[in-house]
């Protein structure tokens, strides 16, 4: 009989360092590293606990002072799509979505060089390389697939491989419970199709589709403007202290 105990995870701390949401404030991290053959299981259990990945990392704000970041999930089986993102949903209706393995390609990071150029000039991915991406992609131990976003090419019917222009990017983890999109990014020049927003609809579709209940954001920071696109989505839970609870969007006035 075997008796040797299975080994914890190692949770670690950042040191302090300027918090890329809010004006004035710190922000450190906890983090553990997502290996071995529990990665996939352990990845559920701290997502549901707050964690986000990060290649091989699971982490967590740990901040001192402030309360601020509070993770997202959308409730897919009660959602509906507001008039705006039915839209949405209309001015798309020529992309063809597909899924694949955790695989980056010339393609993808070529796309992604132009969103950070253009969105994130001075973001911490700013300088990111080739091999960067390409680690960001495939350095997973969990359930990860990329979903690609082409338009649809005249006369091309349903292909198994679409060949039409890529305009969006999805790296997101499959779990017990739901989706986690992990990072996504679009052709900033198409920003008529909203294909932010196009992307989570696609995914919440997604969910409902393998049967599972949520779809998770990631942060939303009360107060920094480039969060607060993530409480469109109703209804959507937010983890506190007493555990995930129903979001009131009134209570964000």
């Amino acid at each position: 009989m075997n008796t040797q105990a299975t080994p914890s995870p190692q949770f670690y701390l950042t040191a302090p360092a300027v918090c890329p949401y809010l004006p004035g404030e710190m922000e450190r991290k906890v983090f553990t590293h997502l290996v071995g053959p529990r990665a996939a299981e352990m990845n559920d259990l701290l997502t549901q606990g707050g964690f986000r990945r990060s290649q091989n990392i699971a982490y967590r704000p740990a901040c001192e002072a402030c309360r601020a970041c509070v993770s997202v999930r959308i409730l897919v089986n009660e959602f509906e799509p507001a008039k705006s993102m039915k839209r949405v949903l209309a001015a798309n209706r020529d992309i063809v979505s597909t899924v694949y393995p955790a695989q980056p390609s010339t393609e993808q990071f070529a796309l992604f060089r132009r969103y950070l150029d253009d969105r994130h000039q001075r973001g911490g991915m700013s300088d990111m390389s080739a091999l960067d991406y390409a680690i960001m992609v495939e350095d997973t131990h969990v359930n990860t697939r990329v979903i690609e976003y082409r338009l649809r090419e005249p006369g091309s019917g349903i292909s198994a491989e679409p060949k039409g222009e890529l305009i969006a990017v999805a790296l997101t983890d499959l779990m017990s419970d739901g989706l986690s999109m992990v990072y996504s990014f679009f052709n900033p020049e198409l920003e008529k199709r909203s294909l932010g927003t196009y992307m989570i609809l696609d995914h919440i579709d997604r969910a409902r589709a393998l049967g599972v209940p949520h779809v998770y954001l990631g942060y939303w920071v009360k107060g920094s403007a480039k969060m607060g696109y993530k409480t469109r989505y109703q209804p959507q839970e937010h983890l506190t202290a007493r555990g995930w609870e129903l979001f009131d969007p009134a209570t964000d006035l």
